[in-house]
């Protein structure tokens, strides 16, 4: 089975969303192996702490990240929130620099690596079907909130990329969270089937083809085959066609990469990635809503065609930060400051 070099980094591209141009952490110099600027490289009596842990879901294990605030005390309680990490992403990239700047405001927060993918456990290695990463979520809630100092009527919900996609299906039906945020949210059943800007709708039956002959060979014992398994070149990076693409390259191939983290995902996941869409059922979303994103995003209309779909959110509020693509909200200190600044500003009001 062949796929075109131009379709199979656009489906890679579209797997994880991040970017940067400067330099950050290495993860082999954190011994939390965590990748973003200002990254906590030890726990510090009186600061901000992060705390590794492992918990079983449906059988699997998952690997999380749970950040206390400064001076926490187990006996007190704390508002909370959950953080779902973009596609391909992992806990010690942009997921944990939220998660890591939201503690520094007050909040317990945890992120974990999705089933079958980073550190967490699950075979086959990257399956990423949306059922799952909603599960994932669900997940989270159950495991931070038998942590101790959680306010559990405190409970809130942070999705960034894809991982905003698969939060607002989760809300939809779990109101342990009080209230739901999305940074530069990414629609990834849309864009499986679609491609990006609908630039793959041509190819929707060819590409559910090749997605069910990759489920047959698995079926019958075969190897597994992935989508997005492509590596590229400087210069092939530099003519991809979109910010996304360019710049989320940029950011997992070198200024953010981890070994946990990867484009690649089975083909097989398509047969259920390309019949999901994040945006459905929006309607059942009764809690506070922010969806936050970049104004030169080339994502953006994925938040936009989302937004007034949720017609029973309690409020919304929909925040465009001036200037930033898709990809740098990720990781540039003057976006990633007024999400932040937003951030807190929703959850102290509607948690």
């Amino acid at each position: 089975m062949k796929i075109k070099p131009l379709n199979a980094a656009l489906l890679a591209a579209t797997v994880a969303i991040s970017s940067g141009v400067s330099q950050a952490a290495d993860y082999k110099q954190n011994p939390f192996t965590l990748v973003y600027d200002g990254a906590i490289t030890e726990n510090v009596p009186g600061k901000v702490n992060i705390h590794p842990v492992k918990y079983k879901l449906n059988g699997i294990d998952i690997a999380a990240n749970v950040y206390t605030p400064a001076n926490y005390d187990k006996n007190k309680k704390y508002p909370t929130l959950v953080v779902a990490h973009p596609n391909g992403g992992v806990k010690e990239q942009v997921a944990g620099l939220y998660a890591q700047q939201l503690a520094e405001k007050g909040y317990i927060t945890i992120t974990a690596d999705a089933a079958y993918q980073g550190g967490s456990g699950g075979l086959p290695r990257y399956v990423d079907k949306p059922a799952n990463r909603i599960e994932d979520i669900h997940g989270m809630a159950d495991y931070i909130t038998q942590y101790a100092g959680v306010d559990t009527n405190r409970v809130g919900l942070l999705g960034i990329c894809g991982g905003g996609g698969y939060s607002l299906k989760a809300a939809q039906t779990d109101k342990r969270f009080k209230a739901l945020a999305t940074v530069s949210m990414f629609n990834s059943g849309l864009v499986r089937r679609n491609g990006f800007m609908n630039s793959q709708v041509s190819t929707i039956q060819e590409r559910l083809k090749q997605a069910s002959d990759a489920r047959a060979q698995e079926a019958a014992g075969g190897e597994i085959i992935y989508a997005a398994d492509t590596k590229l070149t400087d210069e092939q990076i530099a003519k991809l066609p979109f910010d996304l693409y360019r710049q989320g390259f940029e950011y997992y191939w070198k200024t953010h990469a981890h070994p946990n983290s990867s484009f690649r995902y089975t083909m097989s996941s398509l047969l259920d990635l390309m019949n999901f869409d994040a945006a459905t059922n929006m309607d059942l979303i009764n809690q506070p809503l922010l969806m936050i994103a970049g104004d030169k995003a080339d994502t953006l209309y994925m938040t936009e065609s989302a937004f007034p779909l949720a017609t029973n959110a309690k409020e919304k509020d929909l925040f465009l930060i001036k200037g930033a693509t898709h990809i740098e909200t990720y990781w540039k200190p003057e976006y990633v400051s007024q999400a932040i600044e937003k951030l807190t500003s929703f959850y102290g009001k509607n948690i």
